[in-house]
Protein backbone atom coordinates (compact mmCIF):
# COMPACT_ATOMS: atom_id res chain seq x y z
CA UNK A 1 0.00 0.00 0.00
CA UNK A 2 0.93 3.46 -0.62
CA UNK A 3 2.31 5.77 1.96
CA UNK A 4 1.85 9.49 0.74
CA UNK A 5 3.35 12.43 2.74
CA UNK A 6 2.22 16.12 2.58
CA UNK A 7 5.09 17.85 4.14
CA UNK A 8 4.04 21.05 3.85
CA UNK A 9 0.25 21.19 3.84
CA UNK A 10 -0.26 24.58 5.12
CA UNK A 11 1.23 26.29 1.68
CA UNK A 12 -2.09 24.80 0.04
CA UNK A 13 -4.54 27.45 1.13
CA UNK A 14 -7.84 24.77 0.35
CA UNK A 15 -8.55 21.28 1.26
CA UNK A 16 -6.60 18.70 -0.64
CA UNK A 17 -8.37 16.03 -2.96
CA UNK A 18 -7.35 12.27 -1.53
CA UNK A 19 -6.40 9.68 -4.07
CA UNK A 20 -9.26 7.46 -4.28
CA UNK A 21 -6.91 4.10 -4.39
CA UNK A 22 -6.63 2.65 -0.63
CA UNK A 23 -3.14 4.73 0.92
CA UNK A 24 -1.67 5.79 3.76
CA UNK A 25 -2.07 9.34 4.20
CA UNK A 26 0.26 11.91 6.47
CA UNK A 27 0.46 15.87 6.44
CA UNK A 28 2.44 17.71 7.58
CA UNK A 29 1.70 21.98 8.37
CA UNK A 30 5.48 22.77 7.24
CA UNK A 31 8.86 20.75 7.19
CA UNK A 32 12.03 22.30 7.81
CA UNK A 33 15.70 21.19 7.30
CA UNK A 34 17.04 18.06 5.69
CA UNK A 35 17.17 15.88 8.99
CA UNK A 36 12.98 16.49 9.60
CA UNK A 37 12.57 15.75 5.61
CA UNK A 38 14.30 12.01 6.13
CA UNK A 39 12.86 11.26 9.08
CA UNK A 40 8.85 12.48 7.58
CA UNK A 41 10.18 10.49 4.40
CA UNK A 42 11.65 7.15 5.94
CA UNK A 43 8.96 5.26 4.84
CA UNK A 44 7.12 7.00 1.97
CA UNK A 45 6.73 6.05 -0.98
CA UNK A 46 4.82 8.99 -1.86
CA UNK A 47 5.96 12.85 -1.19
CA UNK A 48 3.72 15.78 -1.55
CA UNK A 49 5.75 18.76 -1.67
CA UNK A 50 5.41 22.50 -2.82
CA UNK A 51 8.34 24.32 -1.41
CA UNK A 52 10.60 21.76 0.95
CA UNK A 53 14.11 21.04 -0.73
CA UNK A 54 14.66 17.46 -2.11
CA UNK A 55 18.90 17.47 -1.98
CA UNK A 56 20.26 14.71 -3.04
CA UNK A 57 21.73 13.97 0.26
CA UNK A 58 17.96 13.73 1.04
CA UNK A 59 17.08 11.68 -1.81
CA UNK A 60 19.75 9.02 -0.77
CA UNK A 61 18.27 8.37 2.43
CA UNK A 62 14.67 7.68 1.12
CA UNK A 63 15.05 3.85 -0.38
CA UNK A 64 11.16 3.38 -0.47
CA UNK A 65 10.33 6.48 -2.51
CA UNK A 66 9.18 6.64 -5.76
CA UNK A 67 7.38 9.80 -6.55
CA UNK A 68 7.93 13.38 -5.66
CA UNK A 69 4.25 15.24 -6.25
CA UNK A 70 5.46 18.43 -6.45
CA UNK A 71 2.32 21.13 -6.03
CA UNK A 72 3.52 23.55 -7.88
CA UNK A 73 4.62 24.22 -11.81
CA UNK A 74 8.35 25.04 -10.60
CA UNK A 75 10.26 22.44 -9.61
CA UNK A 76 13.84 24.31 -8.89
CA UNK A 77 13.73 22.54 -4.78
CA UNK A 78 14.21 19.45 -6.25
CA UNK A 79 17.55 17.64 -7.18
CA UNK A 80 16.26 15.93 -10.78
CA UNK A 81 19.64 14.70 -11.62
CA UNK A 82 19.56 12.93 -8.54
CA UNK A 83 16.12 11.98 -8.40
CA UNK A 84 16.34 10.28 -11.52
CA UNK A 85 19.39 8.74 -10.91
CA UNK A 86 17.40 6.90 -7.77
CA UNK A 87 14.24 5.90 -9.83
CA UNK A 88 11.95 8.79 -8.43
CA UNK A 89 10.16 10.34 -10.40
CA UNK A 90 9.14 14.25 -10.10
CA UNK A 91 5.48 15.57 -11.55
CA UNK A 92 4.18 19.16 -11.12
CA UNK A 93 1.09 21.13 -12.03
CA UNK A 94 1.00 23.32 -15.11
CA UNK A 95 -1.44 25.82 -16.65
CA UNK A 96 -3.37 26.24 -13.08
CA UNK A 97 -2.51 29.48 -12.93
CA UNK A 98 -3.69 30.96 -15.92
CA UNK A 99 -6.14 33.11 -14.59
CA UNK A 100 -4.90 34.16 -11.23
CA UNK A 101 -1.18 35.40 -12.14
CA UNK A 102 -2.31 37.36 -14.86
CA UNK A 103 -4.88 38.99 -13.03
CA UNK A 104 -2.29 39.39 -10.24
CA UNK A 105 0.37 41.06 -12.67
CA UNK A 106 -2.47 42.99 -13.78
CA UNK A 107 -3.25 44.66 -10.36
CA UNK A 108 0.95 45.10 -9.89
CA UNK A 109 0.71 47.09 -12.89
CA UNK A 110 -2.26 48.95 -12.46
CA UNK A 111 -1.16 49.60 -9.00
CA UNK A 112 2.04 51.16 -10.25
CA UNK A 113 1.18 52.97 -13.40
CA UNK A 114 -1.52 54.99 -11.03
CA UNK A 115 0.37 54.99 -7.71
CA UNK A 116 -2.51 54.03 -5.89
CA UNK A 117 -0.52 52.82 -3.03
CA UNK A 118 0.92 55.94 -2.27
CA UNK A 119 -2.50 58.09 -2.88
CA UNK A 120 -4.27 55.76 -0.36
CA UNK A 121 -1.59 55.96 2.17
CA UNK A 122 -2.06 60.04 2.23
CA UNK A 123 -5.59 59.52 4.05
CA UNK A 124 -3.45 58.70 6.80
CA UNK A 125 -2.00 61.92 7.03
CA UNK A 126 -4.72 64.25 6.35
CA UNK A 127 -2.81 65.27 3.66
CA UNK A 128 -5.68 65.54 1.34
CA UNK A 129 -7.30 68.37 3.88
CA UNK A 130 -4.64 70.11 3.82
CA UNK A 131 -4.45 71.26 0.29
CA UNK A 132 -5.74 73.93 -1.65
CA UNK A 133 -7.32 72.70 -4.53
CA UNK A 134 -9.69 69.76 -4.90
CA UNK A 135 -7.25 67.23 -5.83
CA UNK A 136 -3.23 67.57 -5.88
CA UNK A 137 -0.30 65.91 -7.51
CA UNK A 138 2.61 64.41 -5.46
CA UNK A 139 2.60 60.98 -7.64
CA UNK A 140 2.76 60.81 -11.57
CA UNK A 141 -0.15 58.45 -13.18
CA UNK A 142 -0.18 56.68 -16.33
CA UNK A 143 -2.87 55.22 -18.75
CA UNK A 144 -1.72 51.58 -19.97
CA UNK A 145 -2.90 52.15 -23.31
CA UNK A 146 -0.13 52.71 -26.62
CA UNK A 147 2.19 51.42 -23.77
CA UNK A 148 4.55 48.40 -24.84
CA UNK A 149 4.60 45.51 -22.14
CA UNK A 150 7.38 43.08 -22.37
CA UNK A 151 6.88 39.46 -21.53
CA UNK A 152 9.97 37.30 -20.53
CA UNK A 153 8.41 33.49 -20.84
CA UNK A 154 5.84 32.80 -22.78
CA UNK A 155 4.21 30.30 -21.34
CA UNK A 156 0.15 29.54 -20.78
CA UNK A 157 0.83 32.57 -18.12
CA UNK A 158 2.55 34.85 -20.24
CA UNK A 159 -0.10 33.95 -22.96
CA UNK A 160 -2.92 34.50 -20.33
CA UNK A 161 -1.24 38.16 -19.56
CA UNK A 162 -0.98 39.15 -23.18
CA UNK A 163 -4.38 38.73 -24.13
CA UNK A 164 -5.27 40.78 -21.01
CA UNK A 165 -2.47 43.79 -21.52
CA UNK A 166 -4.07 43.29 -25.81
CA UNK A 167 -7.49 44.26 -23.73
CA UNK A 168 -6.16 47.15 -22.28
CA UNK A 169 -4.45 48.68 -25.92
CA UNK A 170 -0.91 47.75 -24.54
CA UNK A 171 1.50 46.72 -27.00
CA UNK A 172 3.15 43.21 -26.54
CA UNK A 173 6.92 41.97 -26.83
CA UNK A 174 7.71 38.71 -26.08
CA UNK A 175 10.34 36.48 -25.97
CA UNK A 176 11.39 32.32 -24.54
CA UNK A 177 13.25 29.62 -25.20
CA UNK A 178 11.14 28.63 -28.24
CA UNK A 179 9.93 31.16 -31.35
CA UNK A 180 6.27 31.71 -31.81
CA UNK A 181 4.76 34.95 -34.18
CA UNK A 182 5.76 38.00 -32.73
CA UNK A 183 8.95 36.52 -31.26
CA UNK A 184 12.27 39.06 -30.43
CA UNK A 185 15.04 39.18 -28.64
CA UNK A 186 15.54 39.90 -24.78
CA UNK A 187 17.45 43.10 -25.98
CA UNK A 188 14.79 44.21 -28.34
CA UNK A 189 11.96 43.53 -24.87
CA UNK A 190 14.71 45.11 -22.35
CA UNK A 191 14.69 48.75 -24.29
CA UNK A 192 11.93 48.75 -26.06
CA UNK A 193 9.60 47.87 -22.73
CA UNK A 194 7.10 50.14 -20.65
CA UNK A 195 6.89 47.23 -18.31
CA UNK A 196 8.64 44.06 -18.09
CA UNK A 197 6.55 40.79 -16.68
CA UNK A 198 9.26 37.87 -15.70
CA UNK A 199 7.31 34.45 -16.23
CA UNK A 200 10.38 32.21 -17.28
CA UNK A 201 11.72 29.54 -14.71
CA UNK A 202 14.57 29.55 -12.47
CA UNK A 203 17.88 28.07 -13.85
CA UNK A 204 21.40 28.72 -13.92
CA UNK A 205 20.80 30.72 -17.02
CA UNK A 206 17.93 32.76 -15.41
CA UNK A 207 19.00 33.76 -12.36
CA UNK A 208 20.08 37.79 -12.05
CA UNK A 209 18.34 37.60 -15.57
CA UNK A 210 17.50 41.24 -14.26
CA UNK A 211 20.96 43.00 -13.07
CA UNK A 212 22.26 46.26 -12.86
CA UNK A 213 23.31 45.75 -16.58
CA UNK A 214 19.99 44.49 -17.68
CA UNK A 215 18.74 47.39 -15.88
CA UNK A 216 20.39 49.58 -18.14
CA UNK A 217 19.36 48.96 -20.62
CA UNK A 218 15.64 49.57 -19.89
CA UNK A 219 14.29 52.66 -20.48
CA UNK A 220 13.94 55.20 -17.72
CA UNK A 221 10.86 55.18 -15.68
CA UNK A 222 10.18 51.23 -16.81
CA UNK A 223 8.53 49.32 -14.57
CA UNK A 224 9.38 44.93 -13.36
CA UNK A 225 7.07 42.64 -12.32
CA UNK A 226 7.83 39.37 -10.92
CA UNK A 227 5.58 36.94 -10.05
CA UNK A 228 8.18 33.92 -10.88
CA UNK A 229 11.10 33.62 -8.77
CA UNK A 230 12.57 36.00 -6.81
CA UNK A 231 16.03 34.85 -7.92
CA UNK A 232 15.71 35.72 -11.32
CA UNK A 233 16.49 39.36 -10.29
CA UNK A 234 19.62 41.19 -8.43
CA UNK A 235 17.47 42.36 -5.86
CA UNK A 236 20.47 44.97 -4.90
CA UNK A 237 20.78 46.01 -8.54
CA UNK A 238 16.78 46.70 -8.44
CA UNK A 239 16.58 48.81 -5.41
CA UNK A 240 19.24 51.06 -6.12
CA UNK A 241 17.68 51.19 -9.70
CA UNK A 242 13.99 52.47 -7.78
CA UNK A 243 16.22 55.12 -5.61
CA UNK A 244 17.98 56.57 -8.83
CA UNK A 245 14.68 56.89 -10.48
CA UNK A 246 15.87 55.06 -13.75
CA UNK A 247 13.33 52.66 -12.90
CA UNK A 248 9.61 53.81 -12.00
CA UNK A 249 8.46 51.31 -9.67
CA UNK A 250 8.53 47.47 -9.17
CA UNK A 251 5.70 44.97 -8.29
CA UNK A 252 7.31 41.64 -6.53
CA UNK A 253 5.33 38.78 -5.74
CA UNK A 254 8.55 36.70 -4.90
CA UNK A 255 11.78 37.85 -3.36
CA UNK A 256 15.50 35.60 -2.94
CA UNK A 257 14.38 34.64 0.41
CA UNK A 258 11.01 32.42 1.57
CA UNK A 259 9.87 33.07 4.17
CA UNK A 260 12.23 36.25 4.56
CA UNK A 261 13.64 38.03 7.79
CA UNK A 262 12.10 40.77 9.24
CA UNK A 263 14.99 43.04 8.09
CA UNK A 264 15.63 41.92 4.44
CA UNK A 265 15.98 44.89 2.15
CA UNK A 266 12.67 44.31 0.10
CA UNK A 267 10.91 44.82 3.35
CA UNK A 268 12.67 47.51 4.67
CA UNK A 269 13.13 49.82 1.63
CA UNK A 270 11.12 53.03 2.06
CA UNK A 271 9.80 53.33 -1.65
CA UNK A 272 6.65 54.58 -2.80
CA UNK A 273 7.06 52.71 -5.92
CA UNK A 274 7.97 49.42 -4.69
CA UNK A 275 5.12 46.96 -4.26
CA UNK A 276 5.71 43.58 -2.44
CA UNK A 277 3.23 40.66 -2.24
CA UNK A 278 3.91 37.41 -0.18
CA UNK A 279 4.19 34.68 -3.13
CA UNK A 280 0.26 35.21 -3.77
CA UNK A 281 -0.18 35.56 -6.96
CA UNK A 282 -1.15 32.03 -7.82
CA UNK A 283 -2.99 31.23 -4.68
CA UNK A 284 -6.77 32.29 -6.10
CA UNK A 285 -9.51 29.77 -4.27
CA UNK A 286 -10.46 28.60 -8.19
CA UNK A 287 -6.43 27.93 -8.94
CA UNK A 288 -5.60 26.12 -5.55
CA UNK A 289 -8.53 24.07 -5.89
CA UNK A 290 -7.36 23.02 -9.50
CA UNK A 291 -3.80 22.68 -7.96
CA UNK A 292 -5.38 20.14 -5.30
CA UNK A 293 -7.20 18.28 -7.82
CA UNK A 294 -3.97 18.19 -10.72
CA UNK A 295 -1.58 16.92 -7.55
CA UNK A 296 -4.35 14.07 -6.84
CA UNK A 297 -4.76 12.82 -10.66
CA UNK A 298 -1.08 12.89 -10.72
CA UNK A 299 -0.33 10.86 -8.01
CA UNK A 300 -3.34 9.01 -9.29
CA UNK A 301 -1.86 8.23 -12.81
CA UNK A 302 1.39 6.95 -11.19
CA UNK A 303 -0.02 4.24 -9.08
CA UNK A 304 -2.11 3.27 -12.04
CA UNK A 305 1.23 3.12 -14.25
CA UNK A 306 0.20 5.49 -16.43
CA UNK A 307 2.27 8.64 -15.03
CA UNK A 308 1.54 12.23 -16.30
CA UNK A 309 3.05 16.01 -15.88
CA UNK A 310 6.81 14.63 -15.47
CA UNK A 311 9.93 16.34 -15.05
CA UNK A 312 13.02 15.47 -16.29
Amino acid sequence: MEKIVFLDRESLGVEFQKPQFKHDYVEYAETWGEAETITRLKDATIAVINKVPMTANVLSQLPHLKLIAVAATGTDVVDKAAAKSKGVLVTNVKGYAHTTVPEHCLALIFALSRNLLPYAQTRHNNHWSKVRQFCYFDYPIRDLKNTTLGIVGYGVIGRGLAERARGLGMKILATDYQKFDGWVSQDDVLTQSDIISLHCPLTPETKHLINAQSIAKMKKGAMIINTARGPLIDEAALLAALRSGHLGGAGIDVISVEPPPADHPMLTADLPNLIVTPHVAWASFEAMTELSGIVTANIEAFVAGKPQNLVE
